[in-house]
């Protein structure tokens, strides 16, 4: 299985995200992709990489056949697209949540379908279960599981193409602790009823769905202050 460094984890976790998420900007110039790397949302941690870093990440997927360069009519500077679709052998299910592990770290099934779906629809807890099962099941896995995070229920997946880009106590920014249910201390004695994490996973991922929607259509009617505190 191809191993990647940190850097290539970034770059490659973008150039998935932006051809997914805004395909009519896609393959992305050396600027927009040291953008991608350092914005600050869906991102953990957030980096500040130059041109000059991007550039080296890039030259290295290329290497490693992951990405490649184009020269588009009317563009006079070159342009980079992923094939990991391809390379890796994974349907786009399985590279949406892969690039979501690569860009912020150790999640939850119920966090990984939330946060993935921006890029491509998970239909339920349970298909994104299986395709997460799906990865850990493989001759060479591309990813495990391991034990809940203190204090939560829900056990966590990490991707295994650069197995040292997060730490495994490394708890994935973007949850607001309120909305974390899983994260719930259990009292003394009391033992979760059989399903109960799962379906607190599927709340919090409709939660977030549902504000997201909300402020879309904020936005859409030009109310910025509702938006702000959405």
């Amino acid at each position: 299985m191809i191993t990647l460094t940190r850097d290539e984890s970034r770059v490659l976790g973008v150039l998935i995200e932006k051809a997914q998420t805004t395909p009519a900007q896609y393959p992305l110039t050396l600027n927009a992709l040291v953008v991608g790397s350092n914005q600050k949302n869906n991102r953990d941690p957030v980096t500040n990489f130059d041109e000059e870093r991007v550039f080296d990440a890039v030259d290295s997927l290329r290497t490693k056949g992951l990405v490649r360069e184009l020269m588009l009519s009317g563009s006079r500077v070159p342009k980079y697209r992923h094939v990991a679709r391809e390379v890796l052998s994974v349907t786009t299910e399985e590279l949406v949540i892969l690039a979501e592990l690569l860009l912020r770290g150790p999640q939850t099934v119920g966090e990984l379908r939330g946060r993935a779906s921006r890029m491509h629809p998970l239909e339920s807890l349970e298909s994104t279960q299986a395709v997460l099962n799906g990865l850990i099941a493989r001759a060479e896995p591309m990813l495990r599981d391991f034990p809940p995070s203190p204090g939560s229920r829900a056990k966590r997946y990490v991707q295994l193409l650069c197995p040292e880009l997060h730490p495994l106590d490394h708890v994935s920014q973007g949850t607001d602790s309120a909305d974390d249910f899983s994260a719930l201390p259990a009292r003394a004695g009391d033992q979760a009823p059989k399903g109960l994490v799962e379906r607190v996973d599927q709340l919090e991922s409709e939660v977030r769905q549902l504000r997201q929607s909300v402020l879309k259509l904020a936005l859409s009617l030009g109310e910025q202050d509702v938006a702000s505190q959405i």
